[in-house]
This record gives structure tokens, C-alpha cells and sequence, in this order.
């Protein structure tokens, strides 16, 4: 599925030029991988603290802007949203308005309403808005799923997948209640991801989770049902949970180990016996495959992703905002 630009006329240019909003740890792993993507360059920085832009410039290239005005106003096709969680909504609206593709680091917004309004603003402009999840763009993941059309397991029925981050300062954004912070942003839209990939669409949702001293969740355990199947799925913080996955089916089980979101090996047992063994190393950061995914299809005139579609974001933010519910996690900006 693709769906073409319709209002957005023009040549689609052959380089696509990149402007960062942010200048964190994600703006500087997509700085990276964009130097492995051809046709791709990145033109400009803006972040609220001007000398971090320098910096991040002087590492990476570009200039930088003193305004997010000026950036949105440049000679830029793209944007890529690399803030926390509370600004994505307004930047994403701010860079369609300025008739900006944008590519907005997960979660995509702080809830569902953000969205659709951000899903409206890139419809009515049939600009290309898509959700930054990096997992199935991975030579690994794109590996298996071929592996599996020949050799199948049959239909995935269940996916377990979790990760905890024990060795977080405190002072990491992901403990601050104001930026969006907590385990079921910071880390559970992979997760989400998983399970709505290999098994459709979520139809209920059950959580639970405890909220810690700053007002964020500190640990989340989601049980869901899907069109295809159950998922048990789990994010937290301060526990050193082990990353990992795995996708059961009649026929057999794929695992794929520690930080399954960045995969570079899958073992497949099946009922008969077998074991088979996937490995595929990604090159740079990783990030570089979604970009390049993102860059293929502004080219080609789409305004949607056939792999992270709109409704895959929909879904993951369902997901969260169910779970979210359920545990009593309101952030100030909803209130």
C-alpha cells in the first residue's frame, strides 16, 4: 500500500534534503545512519539550546537554525522529530504546516487524539508522515520473514517481548513526567510493534504496573489479544530485564536474543526437530534502513509507509494509551 502525494506538486527530488529537530542521543544515531543512505543529506539542526545544535552540527554537518521557523522555512524536504514524546505534536504540525514530510521518533505522539490530529494535518497537505520504528526495516528481520515464507512455522499465535533498563541515571529524561517520560513510552512502542506484526490487530488490553516517585511508570506487564493470537509484553526501568523475543506458531518458535529491536540473530526450532540459524549484522546505527525506507518513498510520491501504516501507529498508540489507562499514568499536557 501506497498512497500518493496528491497536493504536494512538484518534481520529488532526487537527494532528499534532512533538517533534525533535537540534539539527543536518537538525533545523533540518525545523523549517523543518514551517512549511509544515498540520496540523502543532512541540510540543518535546531534544537532549543542553540549551542547543542552547534555542537551536533560541527560533528555531523549542516548548519544550524536560530529558530524553528527558519529551519521549516529552508531549503529542506524532510524532517525528522528526534525531541521526547511531549513536542512531537507540536513540531510535527508545525513542519506539515510548513509543507515538510516529516519522520517522528517513536512513540509517535503522547496519545491517540495527538495523532489523528497530526494524521489529518498530512492528509489535507498529502504530505508523507510516518512513525520512526526501526525493527522491521533490519536486515535480520527482513531475512526471517523470507525464511519463514518457505520454511513457515505456520501462524504466529503468541509473541512475548519485553525489556528492562536497570543502569538509567535518575536524571534521564525517561524518569521526567513533563517530556513524556516513563517505561510505557520510552520503551514499550517496540513491543507494541511485535505483537500487532505478527499478530494483527489488538482487541483487548490488560496492564499491569506501578508508578514510581516522579509520577512516571517504572514498570509495565501488558497481556494482549489479537485478531491472530495473545502477547505477553513487558517495559520497565530499574530492572535488568533480558530483551529479548519470541514468536510461537504450530510448527515452531523463532527467539531472537537480547535487544531484539536492533536483531542480528534468530534461531528457528521446529516441531520436527530442526534448528536453523539466522545471522544478519546491520551496518552504522541501524537507523539508516528506515530512512532509506522513508527517503524511497517521498521519491515515489507516497504519503503513507505499506510497513509502518498509519494504522500500525494507531494500533501502538492504543496499545499504550490502554495500558496508560489502566495504570493511572496522565502526563500534565493532558490534563
Amino acid at each position: 500500500m501506497c498512497r500518493k502525494i496528491v497536493s504536494n506538486g512538484g518534481e520529488m527530488p532526487e537527494v532528499v534534503t534532512w533538517g533534525v529537530i533535537g540534539g539527543g542521543d536518537s538525533a545523533s544515531r540518525f545523523a549517523a545512519g543518514l551517512r549511509h543512505v544515498t540520496g540523502a543529506k543532512l541540510t540543518c539542526t535546531w534544537t532549543r539550546k542553540r549551542e547543542v545544535a552547534e555542537v551536533f552540527a560541527a560533528h555531523f554537518g549542516g548548519a544550524t537554525t536560530r529558530t524553528l521557523e527558519q529551519m521549516l522555512s529552508g531549503p529542506i524536504d524532510a524532517v525528522y522529530i528526534a525531541t521526547h514524546p511531549d513536542s512531537h505534536h507540536a513540531y510535527a504540525l508545525a513542519a506539515l504546516a510548513a509543507g515538510k514530510h516529516v519522520l517522528c521518533e517513536k512513540p509517535s505522539m503522547l496519545n491517540g487524539q495527538q495523532l489523528e490530529e497530526v494524521l489529518v494535518a498530512a492528509s489535507v497537505r498529502g504530505l508523507l508522515f510516518m512513525e520512526a520504528m526501526k525493527p522491521p526495516f533490519f536486515p535480520l528481520y527482513r531475512r526471517l520473514l523470507k525464511h519463514l515464507e518457505q520454511d513457515p512455522i505456520g501462524q504466529v499465535a503468541f509473541v512475548r517481548a519485553g525489556s528492562s533498563i536497570a543502569n538509567i541515571s535518575l536524571n534521564h529524561p525517561i524518569y521526567n513526567l513533563d517530556v513524556g517520560g516513563g517505561s510505557l513510552l520510552g520503551i514499550g512502542p517496540y513491543e507494541a510493534f511485535l505483537a500487532l506484526d505478527w499478530l494483527g490487530p489488538v482487541e483487548r488490553v490488560q496492564t499491569f504496573g506501578q508508578i514510581g516517585p516522579t509520577g512516571i511508570d517504572t514498570f509495565a506487564a501488558l497481556q494482549t489479544r489479537h485478531l491472530n493470537g495473545m502477547a505477553q509484553l513487558y517495559c520497565g526501568l530499574g530492572l535488568h530485564g533480558e530483551g529479548d523475543a519470541l514468536l510461537a506458531g504450530p510448527l515452531g518458535n523463532v527467539a531472537i536474543p537480547s535487544k531484539w529491536w536492533n536483531p542480528v540473530h534468530a534461531t528457528i526450532r521446529y516441531i520436527d526437530g530442526r534448528t536453523v540459524e539466522l545471522d544478519e549484522p546491520f551496518e552504522s546505527t541501524g537507523f539508516n534502513y528506515e530512512v532509506n525506507h522513508f527517503c524511497d518513498l517521498l521519491r515515489s510520491s507516497c504519503t503513507e509507509s505499506p510497513i509502518i501504516t498509519h494504522d500500525m501507529s494507531r494500533q501502538m498508540m492504543s496499545i499504550l494509551d490502554h495500558a496508560r489507562v489502566a495504570i493511572g499514568l496522565v502526563y500534565p499536557q493532558e490534563l
